[in-house]
């Protein structure tokens, strides 16, 4: 993996972070870190949902591969909050 693609993962990871952030009700109280870190880590997760989906590339955006994504960090930062037992407001 070379630098482009880390530049790139931080990127997309902050996009999806801040995206499952906007999807989900209430006020989160994490840092703009850890929403960063929870979008990679969503965005790991879709990566690897998609193909295990059978998704490839098509070419374009990968919309479905987006939506997966958003769903994974939205998911970790309803998990983060749990165990660090932060409430969503």
């Amino acid at each position: 993996m070379g630098i482009g693609e880390i530049i790139g993962l931080i990127i997309f990871g902050a996009v999806i972070g801040i995206l499952a952030r906007l999807v989900l009700p209430g006020k989160q109280s994490i840092s703009a870190v850890v929403t960063v870190i929870l979008g990679i880590l969503g965005a790991l997760i879709g990566y690897w949902v998609w193909g295990a989906l059978g998704g490839g590339d098509t070419g374009g955006i990968d919309w479905i591969r987006w939506f997966i994504s958003i769903a994974a960090a939205a998911l970790l930062v309803v998990a983060y909050g749990a165990i660090t037992g932060r409430r969503q407001t």
